[in-house]
C-alpha cells in the first residue's frame, strides 16, 4: 500500500508574513489601510527653483557619484537638469545605491532640498531610473502604515488589488448616512488616490469629506460592537440583591469612623438599583484620586454578601491589593466577614487554605491581584465581581475573567463593577465605554489639603535634598520616586537604585527606605509597613507606588524626570500626597532642554488638580491608544477617528447604531464583520 504524505503547508514569504503582522488579510482590510501621508510625484521641480526646506521632485542626469570618506564615509551623487546642479548624499548605503546612481544614468529624485555647502542638497531622498519618456504620476503617491520586510512598493500593489477585489458596496442604509457624506467606495478610491490639485493639508489633517466619511465607518462600527455587547447582557441572567433594613450594608455604614459625602451616597444608590436587577451590572465607577471609591466598593459587596453570596475584588499589584485588603479587614471583620487573601506570592499551606476558604463559601470576600482568576481558584457562589485599575489589565486576563466568573450550576453571572482612578474624559466615555454605565464620584472627602505643584530644573537637586530634610525633622514623610530600577545604557535616566544611595549619604539622620517592582512581594510589604507605621522618612520607588498607597503624613513628592512620565501618571503620583491635614508639595524635577510635549505635560500640573482636567489635556497630548494603556489591552483603538476633534461625528454614529440595531439587525453584523472582524470582542473585554 502507497503511503500517501500530507501536503506540506506552504511557507509565507516576508512580505505576506509582515501582512499578517499589520492584521491585513482580507482585501477589505487591505482597502481600509489607508494612508498615512502622500508624496507629489505628479510634477518635476526645476533644480533652479528648489529653496531651503522645500520637498520636491526632481529629474536629471548624474553626472559624478563616488564614495568619500570626509568627515565620514558616504556616497556623494552629483544630478544635472540643464537649470543647475543638485548634491544627493547618502550616509548609508548599498551597491544597488551606485549602479543606479552611476555617471550617465537618467534618474528621478524626491526629498528634502537644503543649502550645503557646495550649493543645493538633498540628503538620503528617494530615487528611482527613468527614460526620456517615463510618464509621471497622475495622482498624488500614498504613504501607507507599514513594518520591517514589507516595502512601501510591495504594499502600495497589495493595497492596489484588494482595493479592485474588496466589496465596497454599501451596508449602511442610506437614511441613516449624514446628509452630503460621500460614498464610502468613492471616499476610499479618492484616499488611495487622490487627485494632484487637492489640498495636502485637508488630507493629512483628516478634514477633506472622504476622511469624514471613513470616520464615520468606523465609529459606527465601534458604537455597534459595544452597543451589541450591552444588549447581550441584557438576555443574560444575574442575582438579584435587596437592600435590606438593618443588613450589612447599613451596619457598615454605622460603624465606619466618617461619613460618606454626598457624590459616595449617589453612587452607592445608582450601584444598589443595578444589583437589585437581574441583568447582570456592567458599571464603571470613576474618580478623582483619594475620592473614596473602595469604601463606595465595600458598600456594593456588603449588599451581596448580606445575600449569601460572595464577591471578589482583584487589582493589578500587591501593593494595591494589599491596601484594599487592610481596608476591607478593618470596616468588614468586626461585622463577621471573613476575608480571603490571594496573591501570585502566596505559596504553600495558607494558599491551600484560602483557597479552601472559598470554595467552601466560608470567605465571603476574596481579595486579590490576577491570582483571584487563576485556575486553581473555585468559588462557591459568586455574585460581584470588583476590578480596580481594569484598563492595567490585559485583555486576554479580562476576557478569561468574563469566562471563569460565570456560575455554570445555577446559570447565573456575577455583576461586574469596575473602578477607574483616572477619570475618562467624556468623548472617551461615548467611544471606548458606550457598553457600560458610567458612575462618577465627583467630590474629594473633607479634609483634604490641596497640593502645590512645583517645577524644578534637575540642577536644584540638591536644593531638593535640603527640603527633604526640613520635611523629615519635622516628622513629615517624603516620597521620591524614579522612572527606572538599574541603569540603562539607552535612557540617562537618574535611576532608584542611586538616588536611594545618594539619599542615604546625603541624610545620614533620616531612614531611607528602597522599593521598587523586582523586589519579592514579602519584603515590598516589610517596605511599605515600616513607611506606613512612620519609622521610614523618606521612601525611594518606581512607580509601584502610583495607585492605592494612602499614608496621611506624607507631605512630599519628589518626581525625578518627571517630564517621562504621562500626565494621568503623574496626577496619580501627586495624589499620594494631601491625605492628611498638612499642606502638602509636589516637586517635579525635569532635565533639560524639554521637548513642547514635556512642557505641556508640567504646565498642566501646575495649572490644575482637577483630574477630569487633567485627563482631557492627557488625551490631546498622548492620544487614546497611550492613554488608555492599548499596548497591554490588546483593544483595536480608532485608527481615524479624532476623539478630542469628532464628538460631532460620534453622536451622528451612535444615534446611527441604535436605529441599525433596531431597524437593520443584519446589516449591522455586516458592518462590524467588515470593520472589526474577529476583533470586536477586544472592544467588549
Amino acid at each position: 500500500m502507497t503511503e500517501v504524505t500530507p501536503p506540506q503547508k506552504k511557507e509565507k514569504s516576508g512580505p505576506q508574513k509582515a501582512l499578517d503582522k499589520l492584521n491585513l488579510r482580507r482585501d477589505i482590510d487591505l482597502a481600509l489601510h489607508l494612508p498615512l501621508r502622500y508624496e507629489d510625484e505628479t510634477r518635476i521641480t526645476p533644480v533652479s527653483a528648489l529653496r531651503d526646506g522645500d520637498t520636491a521632485q526632481v529629474e536629471g542626469e548624474v553626472t559624478q557619484c563616488e564614495i568619500q570618506f570626509r568627515p565620514r564615509r558616504q556616497l556623494v551623487a552629483r544630478l544635472d537638469d540643464g537649470t543647475g546642479t543638485l548634491v544627493m548624499r547618502f550616509i548609508h548605503f548599498y551597491p544597488s545605491h551606485q549602479k543606479t546612481l552611476a555617471a550617465g544614468q537618467r534618474v528621478r529624485v524626491r526629498g528634502e532640498a537644503r543649502g550645503g555647502f557646495f550649493g543645493i542638497e538633498m540628503v538620503h531622498p528617494s530615487f528611482r531610473a527613468v527614460g526620456e519618456a517615463t510618464p509621471l504620476a497622475t495622482a498624488l503617491t500614498p504613504v501607507y502604515p507599514t513594518t520591517a520586510a514589507l516595502p512601501q512598493a510591495y504594499l502600495r500593489k497589495a493595497v492596489a488589488a484588494g482595493l479592485r477585489r474588496a466589496d465596497l458596496s454599501e451596508i449602511i442604509p442610506q437614511a441613516l448616512v449624514p446628509r452630503g457624506m460621500w460614498g464610502l467606495r468613492e471616499a476610499l478610491r479618492f484616499l488611495h488616490e487622490p487627485a494632484p490639485d487637492v489640498s495636502l493639508a485637508e488630507l493629512e489633517d483628516h478634514s477633506h469629506p472622504a476622511w469624514q466619511r471613513l470616520k464615520f465607518e468606523e465609529l459606527l462600527a465601534q458604537q455597534l460592537s459595544q452597543l451589541q455587547a450591552k444588549r447581550e447582557r441584557e438576555h443574560q441572567r444575574a442575582p438579584r440583591f435587596a437592600v435590606r433594613a438593618g443588613g450589612l450594608q447599613e451596619r457598615l455604614l454605622g460603624a465606619l469612623p466618617f461619613s460618606l459625602t454626598s457624590a459616595q451616597r449617589r453612587v452607592v444608590e445608582e450601584i444598589a438599583l443595578d444589583l437589585q436587577r437581574e441583568v447582570p451590572m456592567h458599571r464603571l465607577l470613576q474618580g478623582d484620586v483619594g475620592s473614596g471609591k473602595t469604601v463606595v466598593a465595600a458598600m456594593a459587596a456588603a449588599v451581596a454578601m448580606n445575600e449569601g453570596w460572595q464577591c471578589a475584588l482583584m487589582a493589578p499589584t500587591e501593593i494595591l491589593a494589599e491596601q484594599h485588603f487592610r481596608k476591607l479587614i478593618g470596616w468588614l471583620e468586626p461585622l463577621g466577614i471573613r476575608i480571603a487573601w490571594l496573591t501570585g506570592s502566596r505559596k504553600g499551606r495558607g494558599r491551600r487554605e484560602m483557597l479552601e476558604a472559598v470554595a467552601s463559601g466560608e470567605a465571603a470576600l476574596v481579595v486579590g491581584t490576577h491570582a483571584v482568576i487563576q485556575q486553581d481558584v473555585a468559588f462557591k457562589r459568586l455574585g460581584l465581581a470588583i476590578i480596580d485599575e481594569q484598563h492595567r489589565f490585559g485583555v486576554a486576563q479580562r476576557l478569561a475573567l468574563r469566562e471563569k466568573l460565570v456560575d455554570e450550576a445555577e446559570g447565573l453571572e456575577p455583576h461586574l463593577l469596575m473602578m477607574s482612578a483616572t477619570p475618562i474624559p467624556r468623548t472617551l466615555a461615548m467611544t471606548l465605554f458606550a457598553d457600560l454605565d458610567v458612575s462618577t464620584i465627583d467630590e474629594l472627602p473633607p479634609g483634604r489639603t490641596p497640593i502645590v505643584t512645583k517645577v524644578f530644573s534637575d540642577a536644584r537637586r540638591h536644593d531638593v535634598i535640603h527640603t527633604i530634610a526640613t520635611e523629615a525633622e519635622r516628622g513629615r514623610q517624603v516620597y521620591w520616586v524614579c522612572p527606572l530600577i538599574e541603569e540603562s545604557e539607552s535612557l540617562d535616566l537618574q535611576n532608584a537604585t542611586e538616588t536611594h544611595q545618594q539619599l542615604v549619604a546625603a541624610l545620614p539622620n533620616q531612614q531611607v527606605a528602597l522599593l521598587h517592582g523586582r523586589m519579592p512581594a514579602a519584603e515590598k510589604a516589610a517596605v511599605m509597613a515600616e513607611f506606613t507605621a512612620g519609622r521610614t522618612h523618606v521612601l525611594v520607588s518606581t512607580t509601584v507606588i502610583e495607585v492605592g498607597v494612602d499614608v496621611p503624613n506624607a507631605s512630599l513628592m519628589v518626581i525625578e524626570h518627571a517630564e517621562r512620565f504621562g500626565l494621568s501618571q503623574l496626577h496619580q503620583l501627586r495624589g499620594r500626597v494631601g491625605r492628611g491635614s498638612v499642606a502638602s508639595v509636589c516637586v517635579l524635577l525635569y532635565s533639560p532642554p524639554l521637548s513642547d510635549t514635556g512642557k505641556s505635560r508640567l504646565r498642566a500640573m501646575v495649572e490644575t488638580q482637577d483630574g477630569f482636567e487633567i485627563a482631557r489635556r492627557d488625551l490631546e497630548i498622548r492620544g487614546p491608544g497611550e492613554f488608555m494603556g492599548a499596548r497591554q489591552s490588546g483593544a483595536p483603538l480608532l485608527r481615524f477617528a479624532d476623539m478630542a476633534l469628532d464628538e460631532p461625528l460620534v453622536q451622528l454614529a451612535r444615534g446611527a447604531a441604535e436605529a441599525m440595531l433596531d431597524r437593520h439587525p443584519e446589516a449591522a453584523e455586516q458592518h462590524v464583520a467588515r470593520w472589526l472582524g474577529a476583533r470586536s470582542d477586544y472592544l467588549k473585554a
